[in-house]
């Protein structure tokens, strides 16, 4: 997941940088290169928290959801495996009506998901984090 990050500087400090999506995450470092390392660790650090208190990591918004919140701020994407953050896989079995079976595979088929656990996986989150 690319999480958009904002950097603010100003001549004689640190560079500081947010991460809007996941609240109270932010970081900072004495050099761009050091406070994006930084922002990086603490995405991670804040998404295992979540994990070990059983909620799902935030979705990514586009940067155009936050810049007028954030003037004056140099904007960057932080490319984050969020696999880690989800918990071991279980096998669950479920029944579902043969017509959206081939429709999920359809689905699968086009690229929409690497095979029909994922799919439902995704579909999945993206339904809790609608409704929450």
């Amino acid at each position: 997941m690319r999480y958009p990050v904002v950097i603010h500087h100003e001549e004689g400090s640190a560079y500081g940088v947010t991460v809007p999506d996941i609240p109270g995450c932010f970081s900072a470092g004495n050099t761009m290169d050091e406070a994006m390392d930084n922002v990086r660790e603490a995405i991670e650090f804040h998404l295992e928290g979540l994990a070990e208190d059983g909620e799902i990591a935030p979705a990514a918004s586009p940067v155009s959801a936050f810049e007028h919140q954030f003037p004056g701020g140099i904007w960057a994407l932080v490319d984050i495996d969020i696999t880690p953050f989800s918990g071991k896989t279980e096998k669950v079995t479920i029944t579902l009506p043969s017509i959206l079976v081939r429709q999920i595979e359809k689905q699968v088929q086009k690229g929409h998901g690497k095979n029909r656990s994922a799919f439902l996986a995704d579909s999945a989150v993206k339904e809790i984090r609608r409704y929450g």
